[in-house]
């Protein structure tokens, strides 16, 4: 099941997510061009849980940052196109309307402040691992947490593929997004420990932090909860 599109309107102009997309795809076009370096700025600039907790160290070479500005450097990097264009496709459907509750600024601290608090969670499970991790999964992660406990009543419109078939339903928000965490709890515990070089942890930590932090990033107008809206209704007639 894959989110391509919401229905609620925004205010504003996301020029945050805007520059976040860019960046990432920067990025990653930078990452091609390295060639056989690539592997030597994932390990570079990803976080390595036993290096930013453990007091292991990179080869001199490789140590370019200091260990926890590996941190934010890692939300930038990806591991293929299949990572980046999941992760720009959910950031591009749900990060607008976060994004509009909070403004440009206080989105900004909230993004990095989820993408740190993912990392931290995942590295904690496992603080010894030398494996780096990369990917803006752990702070989008926090953008959908929180878009959830704004707007659970929205519907978004997704791609479900069933052999031949493709079907785009309009969902509630609510069970897409409830249905994207159970998923990640589910995957985690399949894993045990590594499934496919994915981090569930670090997606559960962004998410639970998402939420946690959206009453205290959002203006005080704007509500948690939002009913349908007027317009909503109608589309649904």
């Amino acid at each position: 099941m894959f989110p391509i599109h919401d229905d609620t309107p925004t205010r504003i102009t996301p020029y945050v997510t805007y520059g976040v997309m860019i960046a990432c795809i920067l990025v990653f076009i930078w990452q091609l061009s390295l060639g056989d370096w690539v592997q030597h700025a994932v390990y570079s600039f990803g976080v390595i849980p036993a290096v930013l907790l453990a007091g292991k160290s990179l080869p001199p070479d490789m140590e370019i940052l200091p260990a926890w500005l590996t941190i934010f450097s890692s939300m930038f990097l990806h591991g293929g196109w299949m990572h980046l264009i999941g992760n720009m496709l959910y950031l591009w459907v749900f990060s607008n309307n976060v994004e509009d509750a909070m403004g440009h600024r206080r989105f900004i601290a909230f993004y990095l402040t989820c993408g740190l608090l993912a990392a931290l969670t995942q590295a904690l499970l496992d603080p010894m691992s030398e494996i780096p991790m990369i990917g803006a999964s752990g702070a989008i992660s926090g953008v959908l947490g929180a878009y959830l406990l704004l707007h659970p009543h929205a519907r978004i419109l997704v791609v479900i593929p069933i052999g031949f078939l493709i079907y785009t339903p309009w969902i509630p928000a609510f069970w897409v997004l409830g249905l994207w965490f159970v998923l990640q709890i589910f995957n985690s515990w399949l894993s045990a420990s590594d499934m496919g070089g994915i981090a569930y942890g670090a997606h559960l930590g962004g998410f639970i932090a998402g939420m946690l932090l959206i009453p205290f990033f959002k203006y005080r107008s704007v509500a948690l909860f939002a009913p349908a809206s007027e317009e909503r209704r109608m589309l649904r007639k």
